[in-house]
């Protein structure tokens, strides 16, 4: 099926083609070298294909951000305040987007219907047929090309020919359809925005909310937030977590809101012109009810800057001065619309004082006022501002006539957000045709209701003031002083089978316990191969542990992968082994280290809490169980904790086909360590927890079942690990895992883990081990675990998971900076260039000086052929990181733009 932007696009270039005399001949049965008219006439050709593929694209941008508009502010009442702030922002900066496409689109169609195009109607054609008959567009959808059109019916108009005269007619039929869909749909879509037999177009009436149904099977308001660089925060903590302190609100003076006006008081103000037609049909308007207002205008609707910074105005400057002359204040809307919130320097100066400079062009009574556009400001703009004394002024009410296409329903908003106010400043633009439509009504009513109309007399109104911040609450911590651990790994057995992994498992162990967790290296005793004697490991346990300084609040954490053995005694039990590197299969009875052994290591240990991990296979062990508290930490410091984890039992082998080198079971060990047997998502990982996630995942994928429980003279106390936040920024040297590790791993988390499980004791008996309940967090802390899990995500090439879980940490923690590199850098991943870039210019905003983060941006913008901004971006971090290892690659590709 061929796509609507390619067959518009192969209607245009039929017809582009042919009005550059360009015609189709078989082809000659000798070839021949090609006149320089075919030469002339093939670069013609190609030029038309590019120039409909040009057309193409911007209809079907044009569309899109129309439905993400409609999309965004759907049921936008149901929307906290802060999340319908937001969501109207991105809609202005996407209607924005659609201003500056539809002037392109002009631009495009004004070269297109020159008088020595022949084939210029043939092309509009095309373009028609689209708008008026393409199966996939619904009535709404079309629109989106209202002005679009109306500037094509003005060209047209410039043409006296027959046939520009039956184009005006058709162009003027479709325009009258479209103005029937306005009217079809007039209340349904006041529903949406107030609380939204001919040539031309066939009417097809689906209903308004059906409508909206479709596009949001194509967008969601979130994803459409996220993709220009929003992600909402919750309205409330979740539940279990301790709220944030709430920051103080600055007090901004310099600022006029509105929300001090005397009751009843309205001003009236209109952004984005001046516009060479509706501007002036406004001010009509405004003097036929006698009331003032306030124009804020964008410079480059008034003129342009030469290279001294001298003013040259162009027709719209007339505009504005005519409105000055009639009474009207007009202030500055900086120059290009840019969201100035994300400028800084002298880009920033120049969107303020180019305008001012046009502004006192027309003339010096121009209105000292300006407006931000989309209301983001930063504290260096009110500073330009106050710089170039210059008031901000915003809104309270806000007209959305630049999202509603309905003039009714745009009334119907105003004047119920009026009546709920009583008073402030309204928000209109004036180049919108559905804003004169919906003035008149608006002002009849206000007028008749008693409200009065105030212009700019040079009157400060002040902001609201904020909340005092609320004292945050701290989370208990895991309470030890000092961590020890004994790391064993035998590959090289003298007397029985070698094995291949258990010293790549204990190494990887002794890793993860000293870079992740803490663990200081001269605590951590390993021994591998033929340092692990029977010997030598009883003297780690008595002479480094029992007697090496272990005091009563620490942990010791004993891991051993290595060969375990069974013997049955002659009472009928079995006793389990771990086999020394020296030990003898034919007296292992003698020289190996029974279970009984362990028991008393661990009872003679000065430790609070021992866990023994054992990657061998065994039975024979008595334990006990412990048991959950609600208030579990504070209860768990006060309990002793002797466990054990073993691999399986006395008739299993371990499997040692795990990925990167290890058994499974350590494989998934780490797995654990790493995050995922942190069940509950506090932030800690229990030995129960740990047993939780790793007995039924190794049992998942291998013949083993891991066993479980606590030995004998414990009371109950569960070892805890308290997993450090991430800090890795997301950048091209981030490992991922390798395509075996995934597969594992998909496999290992197929069955979702459960708070309550059954597991295998090392008797062999069955047991229910339940989850500890989750310590209280702040949402500090939260947004951090959410980030993290996102990252496990990002490694296991779940983008779409790692995406949602950096969504959640910015949702919980708007400025936090890690997440949003690392959001970004999953849209880079996925080739989401523009998206990716808005993220990275987000991570820089929150934290300046992060180095990674402008490489990302440089990457992002390179990508996506900003070259500008990718080489500015790589500038800053060579500045910053000039001696890094990926400098002379940065200096490389900086040569290259």
């Amino acid at each position: 099926m061929t796509s609507k932007p390619i067959k518009i696009a192969a209607t245009l270039v039929v017809a582009l083609a042919a009005g550059a005399g360009i015609h189709v001949f078989t082809r000659p049965a000798t070839p021949a070298q090609p006149s320089a008219e075919a030469v002339a006439q093939d670069a013609a050709a190609k030029k038309a294909s590019s120039d409909a593929l040009a057309v193409a694209a911007q209809l079907r941008e044009l569309l899109a951000n129309f439905r993400k508009i409609i999309v965004l502010l759907a049921d936008e009442d149901s929307l906290p305040e802060g999340a319908r702030d937001e969501a109207r922002k991105v809609g202005q900066a996407l209607f924005h987007d659609n201003q500056e496409r539809t002037a392109r689109l002009d631009a495009m169609l004004d070269q297109l219907m020159a008088p020595g195009n022949a084939g210029r109607f043939d092309a509009v054609d095309g373009l028609l047929a689209y708008i008026e008959s393409d199966p996939g567009l619904f009535d709404a959808d079309r629109l989106a090309f209202r002005e679009l059109l109306q500037g094509l019916l003005a060209d047209v108009a410039k043409d006296g020919s027959l046939p520009a005269i039956k184009l005006h007619k058709r162009i003027s039929e479709d325009l009258d359809a479209l103005a029937e869909i306005e009217r079809n749909y007039e209340k349904e879509i006041r529903q949406i925005f107030g609380t939204m037999g001919q040539r031309a177009i066939e009417l097809k009436r689906e209903r308004w909310d059906d409508y909206v149904a479709q596009l949001k099977k194509l967008y969601n308001r979130e994803q459409i937030l996220k993709e220009n660089g929003i992600v909402m925060p919750y309205t409330k903590p979740p539940a279990g977590s301790i709220p944030e302190p709430k920051p103080a609100v600055k007090k901004e003076d310099a600022e006029i809101f509105g929300l001090n006006l005397p009751k009843k008081t309205i001003v009236l103000t209109f952004d984005d012109g001046p516009h060479r037609r509706y501007t002036e049909e406004i001010s009509a308007i405004l003097k036929q009810y006698g009331v003032p207002a306030v124009f804020f205008n964008v410079g480059r609707n008034l003129g342009s800057l030469d290279a001294q910074g001298h003013a040259k105005l162009n027709a719209g400057a007339e505009v504005s001065r005519k409105l000055m002359k009639e009474g009207y204040a007009v202030g500055n809307h900086s120059f290009t619309h840019a969201q100035l919130s994300k400028e800084t320097g002298d880009k920033l100066k120049g969107e303020i004082l180019g305008t001012d400079t046009l502004l006192k062009a027309i003339s010096p009574d121009r209105a000292a006022l300006f407006r931000f556009p989309y209301g983001a400001r930063n504290s260096e703009g009110m500073a330009a501002l106050a710089d170039a004394h210059l008031k901000s002024v915003m809104w309270n009410i806000d007209s959305l006539d630049w999202a509603d296409p309905v003039p009714s329903s745009i009334t119907n908003r105003v004047l119920a957000s009026v009546d709920k106010a009583g008073r402030g400043i309204i928000l209109f633009h004036d180049i919108h045709e559905r804003t004169v439509k919906a003035l008149p009504a608006i002002l009849d009513r206000l007028v008749a209701e008693g409200y009065q109309f105030a212009g700019w007399d040079g009157t400060t109104f002040k902001s609201a003031k904020g909340e005092a911040p609320a004292p945050e609450k701290v989370a208990v911590s895991t309470g030890y002083a000092n961590s020890w651990a004994v790391v064993i790994g035998i590959d090289d057995y003298a007397k029985w089978p070698k094995l291949q992994y258990a010293v790549r498992d204990a190494q990887s162990i002794r890793e993860t316990l000293i870079d992740k967790f803490g663990f200081a290296p001269e605590r951590v005793v390993t021994l591998k191969n033929a340092e692990a004697t029977r010997n030598n490991i009883l003297a780690a346990f008595h002479d480094k542990l029992a007697h090496g300084g272990v005091q009563k609040n620490d942990r010791i954490f004993v891991f051993f992968a290595g060969h375990g053995a069974t013997r049955k005694l002659s009472s009928g039990r079995d006793l389990g082994y771990i086999v020394p590197a020296d030990s003898d299969p034919a007296q292992f009875a003698t020289d190996a280290i029974p279970m009984t052994e362990i028991q008393n290591i661990a009872e003679s240990l000065t430790a609070k809490h021992a866990l023994f991990v054992m990657d061998a296979c065994y039975s024979g062990l008595g334990l006990t169980r412990g048991a959950g508290s609600s208030s579990f930490l504070r209860d768990n410091a006060k309990r002793i904790g002797r466990q054990m984890l073993t691999a399986g039992g006395g008739d299993q082998l371990v499997a040692d086909g795990g990925p990167n080198g290890h058994s499974v079971f350590t494989w998934t060990l780490l797995q654990g360590l790493a995050g995922k047997a942190d069940l509950n998502g506090d932030g800690l990982i229990t030995a129960t927890e740990l047993a939780a996630y790793v007995a039924p995942a190794v049992s998942s994928v291998s013949n083993q079942t891991p066993a479980f429980g606590s030995l004998p003279g414990s009371e109950g106390g569960d070892f805890v690990f308290e997993l450090p936040g991430e800090t890795e920024f997301l950048s091209p040297n981030t490992t991922q895992l390798s395509t075996e590790a995934i597969a594992m791993n998909s496999k290992l988390d197929a069955k979702p883990a459960a708070a309550s499980v059954t597991v295998k004791d090392l008797q062999g008996g069955e047991q229910k081990i339940v989850t500890p309940g989750a310590v209280p967090s702040t949402t500090r802390q939260l947004a951090q675990r959410a980030n993290d899990r996102g990252l496990q995500h990002y490694k296991e090439k779940q983008y779409d998971l790692a995406e949602a879980q950096f969504t959640e940490a910015l949702k919980l923690r708007p400025d936090f900076a890690l997440a949003a590199n690392n959001l970004g850098f999953v849209f880079y991943k996925q080739e989401k260039y523009r998206e990716a870039a808005r993220w990275f210019e987000n991570t820089v905003r929150m934290d300046p000086s992060r180095a990674i983060a402008y490489l990302n941006l440089g990457d992002a913008y390179f990508k996506a052929g900003d070259g500008a901004k990718a080489k500015q971006a790589y500038k800053t971090y060579l500045e910053l990181a000039p001696t890094a290892s990926t400098a002379p690659a940065v200096r490389q590709k900086m040569e290259k733009l």
